[in-house]
């Protein structure tokens, strides 16, 4: 149904979830990573084969959140028209926003154009979307909200008013909730899809950002960036059941930084969760059945975000928003095989494979 309403509006012109599904038959040169850029305001696209740029599409102001359609032709990206602030920057120092540049931008990847802008309530940066792609859960952090859109009408339905600073947002699978990081109150939200309204919270470490759930939906597991941690918790019950506790930067460089845990994504199999670290420079893998940290990449690149893995789960992405590149990591020897440069702020990075 999407792909009907996206072709007809297409005629007359949102640093982790479920692992994504591939054909089986995928080849690298059949892979392209897609990456936001936060301050260039694009898109840029990368063969995964040759780490070629092929074209960077402007999209607007401030690209973070960016989600992959079933469809294989169209991505959303979230777009803010509100000025770069950070944890304890004085907003009212800030320029004034430009609210008309907010919105969920789609992107027809054969054009490779920003067909239609959909409504998203204020300032987007993450959302998700309902499992039949007909509903956005975008999160408004100067609202403390998170807007609920239709997507065939490209508007917002509802809003629910949820907790302090908004972040991360992940459906759970099967639809029937929400779960949306509250940086401000370190904790995480549970959104009723049904009822539209929060049913509960989360406690979770200092200022979670991204959630994920396992394939079954039964265990969901949210960043700490401040805490150096995960918070593990049971989606059934919304009780946390663990808490994984990182290891310490060991380095004497003067430099060194603790971990501070930010996108996430699971292997294909579902046995191994991959947590970007942030200013740690580094990538750590997690056993998800023992929820023990298993090994940690090392130098992946300044400030990785953003995180995905190839359908063959043997190679990861990652978003380095302090160097303006994408880090194609080599799980097996754990090396940073290429860094591919695309400018600016990369913040989100996804996958297509066709």
């Amino acid at each position: 149904m999407l792909a009907a309403t996206l072709a007809a509006s297409c005629s007359s012109p949102t640093p982790g979830s479920a692992p994504a599904s591939a054909p089986a038959a995928a080849t690298p040169s059949q892979i392209h990573i897609l990456v936001t850029d936060e301050t260039g305001g694009n898109v840029a696209i990368i063969d995964a084969a040759s780490g070629n740029v092929l074209e960077t599409i402007p999209v607007g102001k401030r690209p973070r959140g960016i989600r992959a359609l079933k469809d294989g032709s169209h991505v959303l990206v979230a777009l803010s028209g509100s000025p770069i602030g950070g944890p304890g920057v004085d907003e009212s120092k800030l320029p004034p926003p430009d609210k008309d540049a907010d919105g969920i931008g789609v992107v027809d990847l054969t054009t490779r154009k920003v067909v239609r802008t959909i409504e998203s309530g204020s300032d987007p940066e993450a959302f998700a979307l309902s499992p039949d792609e007909q509903t956005l859960y975008v999160s408004n952090e100067d609202d403390a909200a998170m807007s609920i859109v239709d997507v065939a009408k490209g508007s917002v339905r509802g809003q629910v008013k949820a907790c302090e600073e908004p972040e991360g947002v992940t459906v759970r699978p099967g639809g029937s909730e929400v779960y949306m990081t509250c940086e401000g109150s370190n904790a995480v939200v549970v959104i009723d899809t049904q009822k539209s309204e929060a049913v509960t919270q989360i406690k979770t470490g200092p200022r979670p950002r991204s959630i994920s759930f396992t394939p079954d939906g039964a265990t969901v597991f949210i960043t700490n960036e401040n805490g150096a941690s995960l918070t593990v918790a049971d989606a059934n019950t919304h009780q946390v059941i663990d808490t994984i506790t990182l290891p310490p930067n060991t380095s004497t460089a003067a430099d060194a930084m603790p971990p501070r845990p930010m996108g996430q994504v699971f292997a294909p199999d579902g046995k191994t969760l991959y947590v970007t670290l942030g200013r740690r420079k580094a990538v750590v893998a997690i056993d998800v059945a023992t929820r023990k940290p298993q090994r940690v990449f090392e130098d992946v690149g300044p400030r990785p975000w953003g995180i995905a893995i190839s359908p063959d789960g043997k190679t990861l992405y990652t978003a380095n928003g302090g160097s303006g590149d994408v880090s194609f990591l080599d799980i097996a020897s754990g090396k940073v095989e290429k860094r591919v440069k695309v400018g600016g702020s990369p913040w989100g990075v996804v996958v297509i494979a066709k």
